[in-house]
């Protein structure tokens, strides 16, 4: 057993959805600070430059701004990474939305705008990768990382119906595509969230005093606690993950 490179992801490239901002930018700064050649997309550009020149600082980060909820869009981002890279190693699907709205009047857009992006875009972007992950160098294996949420698992208050459907949907899917593409040195895992700070759950962000009294843990996530599952997940440590979802939330799940 080598200790030394058990965690280690140096020299490796990664893709990381959503990296912008929120989780996707804890787990990019996460693999940059591994060595880790690190591409984020999102769909606003000027967040995504930004982002990635701040994460330049660390190592290597490059912007890739774009929308990937369509097709059309997997398909331009794919081939701008092929721009900088011939292979990949890691793919983070993290790009996500959410929508609230009462039973009654909950609208198909917000159906279909999260389950688009929630769903469909993990699958169909990582089929369009598979050629890469099959040109990758050395021995170690392919990752794919989806991210769920705890509430694809239990319930929140809210009525964000297409969220809860869309990250249990996640769940499922992983473990799906987990079976068939470890045949191909793939590996396919997840992460369930609970409360960590950021635009899309503004009540942990902003009402963090609120949030705690329902975290076993008695605090919200950090970047080093997202970091350290993904870099976990994607390196020889998470080889034997196959299909499983990590469950990253302080014992809220176990509470609720």
């Amino acid at each position: 057993m080598d200790l030394d490179t058990l965690f280690s992801l140096t020299g490796r490239t990664a893709i990381v959805t959503g990296g912008s901002r929120g989780i996707g930018r804890m787990i990019a700064e996460g693999y940059v600070r591994s060595g880790v050649r690190v591409y984020i997309t999102a769909r606003k550009a000027d967040e995504c430059e930004a982002t990635a020149q701040e994460l330049s600082e660390l190592g290597h980060c490059v912007a890739l701004p774009g929308d990937i909820s369509t097709t059309e869009g997997i398909a331009d981002l794919v081939a701008r990474y092929g721009e900088h890279e011939d292979a990949l190693d890691i793919l983070v699907n993290n790009a996500g939305a959410a929508w609230g709205a009462p039973f009654a009047e909950f609208p198909e857009s917000g159906w279909d705008k999260v389950m688009d992006l929630n769903v469909k875009t993990p699958f169909f972007l990582t089929q369009a990768l598979a050629p890469l992950f099959a040109r990758r160098s050395g021995d170690h294996l392919a990752k794919v990382i989806n991210i769920a949420s705890i509430d694809g698992i239990s319930l929140n208050p809210q009525e964000t119906y297409s969220y809860h459907a869309s990250k249990a949907a996640v769940i499922q899917l992983t473990r799906r595509m987990a079976v068939r593409l470890a045949e191909d040195g793939i590996i396919v895992s997840a992460i369930a969230p609970g409360a960590f700070a950021s635009r899309m759950n503004r009540d942990a962000r902003d009402h963090a005093d609120e949030v705690v009294a329902g975290v076993p843990s008695g605090r919200i996530g950090t970047s080093e606690d997202m970091a350290g599952a993904a870099i976990y997940l994607a390196s020889r440590a998470g080889d034997y993950v196959v299909g499983s979802t990590l469950i990253v939330d302080g014992g809220v799940t176990h509470a609720r």
